[in-house]
């Protein structure tokens, strides 16, 4: 096969199957007891699923001498590859290993091609490999099609160079992942120090004393007129869980308002969600907006503040779900809501808790952000490290 130029960046092209070497995995009969509890290491695709690093070390099963007669082994730096259940899951080999029959696996020709580089690039062209995929039962991309797809092979050295600008992109990924990990503990732990009222002398009051609740409405969803150009918010419970929120998916119309029992809440109303899978969420409506049936809203006044509350009802989801009623699914009322007792210090007090919980939060937020900009800028860089092939 003749090199192909590629137009944009003048690097030739080469099949796979030119520049690595492609073999499958096997599995040993899982009946035979000497196959199994060895010391070879033997990788199946679900360990991939929730694999997040580059290089692997260790696999959760191992074979015998004897159990490899019926798989096979592959060397350090081998590229992973799994050709079904699913199609797409890439690591490197970070020691010997075997693999079972789900994996496609590159032994690449080091002369030519680095196997950082083709890790990143089955990376990249993952939807484009799984749509390769062929089978009734289940999809799965043979060794044969695999040879014929097409790889950019720039000199060795740019190759390593495209690896190391993607490995400080992933690394910083990476550093800013357990930042967020650490500032979700501090504010977990903040969280229960700040709020908990043992021996401050802090009054407890059931939340029915000192705020009104509210639940939201549907208006009929056979009329048009109540929700075409609609302008007036209206939130559903799984928006709830964002926390602050400062914006809904959808709207209704001032006709839909008024033949329903949605109602607007003000800026500041703390909302609860009852029913389904997010029941005991909790959030705080930094906008007016209505809401439907399965959110409860607490509405401000001068007895509290709403940050407060909201932090401190954080700490009741799982205590309001154990006390819910309902069937296949929690149902919380407004009754149960209203029934919490909350402890009540000096409004002083309240706003410096919830200056410590929000200043985590805010750190929470830029660590988010700048979480968001690494992975536009990784896919950015990978799309053009490969000529812009997705």
């Amino acid at each position: 096969m003749s090199y192909q130029k590629n137009m944009s960046n003048n690097w030739p092209t080469k099949k796979l199957g030119e520049v690595t070497k492609i073999e499958g995995g096997g599995t040993p009969s899982t009946k035979n007891p000497l196959f199994w509890n060895g010391d070879v290491l033997w990788l199946t695709p679900k360990e991939l699923s929730d694999f997040s690093g580059r290089e692997i070390f260790d696999t959760e099963r191992k074979i015998t001498s004897e159990g490899l007669k019926h798989s096979k082994l592959f060397p350090a730096g081998a590229v992973l590859f799994t050709s079904r259940a699913p199609i797409g899951y890439v690591a490197i080999a970070g020691i010997q290993m075997a693999t079972n029959q789900g994996f496609k696996n590159f032994i690449c020709n080091e002369k030519v091609l680095n196997n950082g580089f083709l890790y990143y690039f089955l990376k990249l062209k993952t939807k484009y490999l799984q749509s390769l995929g062929r089978g009734a039962t289940f999809t799965e991309i043979s060794r044969s099609i695999l040879a014929k797809v097409d790889i950019p092979l720039p000199p060795l050295e740019i190759q390593k160079q495209i690896v190391e600008r993607l490995d400080k992109i992933v690394a910083a990924q990476k550093l800013n992942d357990d930042l967020i990990q650490k500032a979700n503990e501090l504010f977990q732990s903040l969280l229960h120090k700040e709020l908990n009222p043992a021996g401050r002398g802090w009054e407890m009051k059931k939340l029915a004393g000192i705020a009104e609740t509210s639940s939201g409405g549907t208006p009929l969803k056979d009329k048009a007129e109540f929700y075409e150009n609609g302008t007036i918010p209206w939130l559903r419970s799984g928006e709830v869980s964002r926390g602050l929120i400062f914006e809904s998916e959808l709207f209704i119309t001032e006709k839909g308002l008024k033949n329903s029992s949605a109602k607007i809440f003000p800026i500041d109303t703390v909302l609860v969600a009852m029913y389904g899978a997010t029941a005991g969420q909790v959030g705080l409506l930094k906008f007016e907006a209505s809401t439907n049936q399965a959110i409860c809203g607490i509405l401000p006044n001068n007895k509290f503040i709403s940050e407060y509350l909201y932090y401190f009802l954080k700490t009741q989801t799982k205590k309001l779900i154990q006390i819910s009623t309902g069937g296949a699914q929690p149902n919380i009322s407004q009754q149960i809501i209203r029934n919490i007792k909350i402890p009540l210090p000096d409004l002083k007090t309240q706003k410096q808790i919830v200056a410590k919980l929000s200043a985590v939060q805010y750190y929470k937020t830029q660590l988010l952000a700048q979480k968001s900009k690494l992975k536009e800028l990784f896919n950015s860089v990978l799309a053009k490290s490969f000529n812009g092939q997705a």
